[in-house]
């Protein structure tokens, strides 16, 4: 299977921005995905405000995949809409571990 950029006409400023978004959304998920996992594990309060605060660009950026894209197939549609919904998941959960966090502090 050949990739998009072969197959459909493509702008080549628009291919040139989607790939280098996909890099930006990639870095930004991972060191959410870090922060998040390590604020949790060690019941740190400072990894988990870090990630609570890169799910809000990694929101931006599955929102830019799911209606800004050049060319948006059905099957990225569905795949971005879940994961907005895990984005919103993770974010409540963060802050419900973050309140827990400062509660233990109190204690």
């Amino acid at each position: 299977m050949a990739p998009r950029g072969l197959l459909l006409p493509y702008p080549t400023a628009n291919l040139a921005l989607d790939v280098v978004m996909l890099l930006l959304y990639l870095g930004i998920e991972v060191i959410r995905l870090f922060f998040g996992t390590k604020g949790n594990l060690c019941q740190r309060k400072m990894p988990l405000s870090i990630s609570i605060a890169l799910t809000f660009p990694s929101a931006v950026m599955a929102s830019y995949y799911l209606l800004l894209q050049t060319y948006v197939l059905r099957l990225e549609a569905i795949m971005n809409g879940i994961l907005l919904f895990f984005c919103g998941s993770e974010l409540l959960l963060e802050v419900l571990t973050l309140a827990a966090f400062s509660s233990m502090d109190r204690i």
